[in-house]
């Protein structure tokens, strides 16, 4: 104390001059924090308005189906019916009849399409022991390049080859192997696994990337632990690798289970004639065959509406099954 000041006083003082930039300093990072935040929601802000968009505004829609909707009249003028397409959906047994056939096709089609989901994984299997990179390369562009292609070219490109005048039956018929064309695409016969030739072919190596990428993050000191134990290529493959790809499967797998309502309605759509109706439509086709080509918009939107209530409760099925099994949920 040469100055007179009691001590507690110069050390309240200190401390004061100490505490005051720290709170400076927090503030000004606290501001910089805001800012940030601001301007990566202004960057994902686009994003949520295509999702609002495109996902949550059609549910509008939904109104058309508690409606007896006359597009002349409009939805204002149309009268209300109220749940009178429900239980005309429930009630009519020939309805019933056709919409268990559709449903049949539909879990049919997506449970083929879970079987194969195993082929893009043995696929990056073998593609990612390729030694040489350039036949690696060619082989995974040709492979990828058919997801690119809309279904109407795929069409074009099968009815070039399968018609009765197309590729197949007139080389066939040139070679003496056959007299009268083969009905490939007019027929009903192996529908199912037919749709199913095309997805494979079309999605196998697309479907491979995200195998490819995950493979990519195995840490490489696993293969050289697995070679030094004596470990041949396909033991490195079965004991390393594929473990490593098993995440990324199931949780495809699961998707895929949420998914199993959407099977898409292109494909179909472009392969539908009279000879396969029967076995080729499914919900997303059917939805579309009774609204727009039926004219039947009211009932159409029932059917989706229920079809959209069904994907819900599968979605938290699996979802709740991701979290007994894998401790993880996907939502």
């Amino acid at each position: 104390m040469l100055d007179g000041t009691p001590a507690a006083v110069t050390t309240l003082d200190e401390r004061a001059v100490t505490v005051a930039p720290a709170k400076a300093n927090a503030r000004r990072t606290e501001r910089k924090r805001s800012r940030t935040s601001f301007r990566l929601f202004l960057y994902f802000t686009p994003f949520l308005l295509l999702i609002f968009l495109f996902s949550y505004y059609p549910l509008y829609g939904w109104i058309y189906a508690f409606f007896n909707y006359y597009p002349a009249l409009g939805i204002a003028h149309s009268p209300f019916v109220g749940l009178e397409w429900f239980k005309f959906l429930v009630n009519s047994p020939t309805q019933l009849k056709q919409i268990g056939q559709v449903l049949l096709n539909t879990f049919a089609m997506s449970f083929l399409g879970i079987a194969s989901s195993v082929l893009p994984v043995g696929f990056a299997l073998f593609l990612n022991e390729m030694k040489a990179g350039w036949f690696k390369g060619v082989v995974q562009t040709l492979t990828t390049l058919p997801n690119f292609i809309s279904w109407v070219l795929i069409y074009m490109i099968a009815f070039s080859m399968f018609s009765t005048t197309g590729l197949v039956n007139s080389t066939l018929k040139d070679w003496g192997f056959i007299v009268t064309p083969i009905q490939f695409l007019n027929t009903d016969s192996h529908t199912w696994l037919m749709m199913l030739a095309w997805n494979v072919w079309k999605g196998l190596g697309w479907g491979a990337i995200l195998y490819l990428a995950s493979i990519t993050s195995i840490d490489p000191a696993l293969y050289e632990a697995a070679k030094i134990d004596g470990a041949g290529r396909f033991q490195i493959m079965r004991f390393v690798t594929l473990p490593a790809l098993t995440p990324t499967f199931f949780v495809l797998l699961m998707l895929s289970v949420a998914n199993i309502l959407n099977n898409g309605m292109d494909q179909y759509y472009v392969f539908q004639n009279a000879f396969n109706e029967q076995h080729i439509q499914v919900l997303d086709l059917y939805v579309y065959n009774v609204g727009i080509v039926g004219n039947s918009l009211s009932m159409a939107a029932a059917l989706s509406m229920l079809k959209s209530l069904v994907s819900i409760v599968l979605l938290f099925g699996v979802n709740s099954l991701s979290k007994r099994v894998r401790g993880t949920s996907i939502i």
